[in-house]
C-alpha cells in the first residue's frame, strides 16, 4: 500500500471537520425540519433562501479575496461544466424531490441524524435513486453530456471582473433580503402552516397523558 502523504491527511481532516460544522450549522438554522424547509415555497418562511445565499455570498467574497491576495489559484478550482439541458432536467427533478420529501440530499442528512424516520426514508430513496441512474447511465449518457459541458462563469457571461460581480451579487443578495422580509410579512398569516403554527397545533391536541 502506497503512503498517503501528510498533506492529504490533512486535506481529509479538514473536509471532515467541514461537513461536521456545516451539518451542525444546518441543524441549528432549523433546516432538520419539514415543517420550516418546505414553508420556503408557500413563501411564509424564507430562512431557507436567507441563509443558503448567505453561505454564497460569504463563500464568494472569501474566494475573491484570496484571489486578489495572490493565495488562491482560481483557476485550479474545479467547477462543474455547464450543460444546460441535462441539468434544467436535474434541477426540476431535484425541485420535485424537495417540494414533495420536504428535504434536500443535505438536510436529509442532518435530519436522519437526528433520528428522523422521514430522513432516513428519503436518503435510502436517494441511495436508490442514484444505483437507478447509475444503472440507466448508460442509455441516457449522450443526453447527460449534451450542452456546452465546458466551465462558464458569471465573469465569462457578462464579460466582467470577478470584483465587479461580486458586488452585484452581493447587492442582489441584499435585495432578496429585503424582499423575502416584505413577503413574509405580507403572507404571514395566510396560506400553509409554518413550523411554530404546526408545533402549537400538535400541543393543543396532544392527549393528557402526553
Amino acid at each position: 500500500m502506497m503512503p498517503i502523504h501528510p498533506e492529504t491527511w490533512v486535506s481529509y481532516t479538514f473536509a471532515i471537520l467541514a461537513g461536521f460544522a456545516f451539518g451542525f450549522v444546518l441543524e441549528r438554522a432549523g433546516f432538520g425540519s419539514t415543517r420550516k424547509l418546505a414553508a420556503q415555497f408557500y413563501l411564509r418562511d424564507m430562512t431557507v433562501l436567507k441563509v443558503m445565499f448567505t453561505a454564497i455570498v460569504t463563500a464568494m467574497l472569501g474566494l475573491v479575496a484570496l484571489r486578489t491576495a495572490g493565495l488562491v489559484d482560481f483557476d485550479a478550482i474545479y467547477v462543474n461544466p455547464t450543460s444546460m439541458p441535462p441539468q434544467v432536467v436535474g434541477g426540476l427533478i431535484f425541485g420535485a424531490g424537495f417540494v414533495i420529501g420536504g428535504y434536500c440530499p443535505g438536510t436529509s442528512l442532518v435530519a436522519a441524524v437526528t433520528g428522523k424516520l422521514d430522513a432516513m426514508a428519503f436518503v435510502a430513496g436517494a441511495g436508490a435513486g442514484i444505483l437507478g441512474f447509475a444503472g440507466v447511465y448508460g442509455k441516457i449518457e449522450h443526453f447527460a453530456k449534451s450542452g456546452a459541458n465546458q466551465r462558464i462563469l458569471l465573469t465569462d457571461w457578462l464579460h466582467l471582473s470577478f470584483g465587479v460581480v461580486a458586488l452585484l451579487v452581493t447587492l442582489l443578495a441584499f435585495a432578496m433580503f429585503a424582499g423575502a422580509e416584505l413577503i413574509e410579512r405580507k403572507l404571514r398569516g395566510r396560506g400553509a402552516p409554518t413550523e411554530k403554527d404546526s408545533e402549537n397545533f400538535d400541543d393543543a391536541h396532544a392527549s393528557p397523558a402526553e
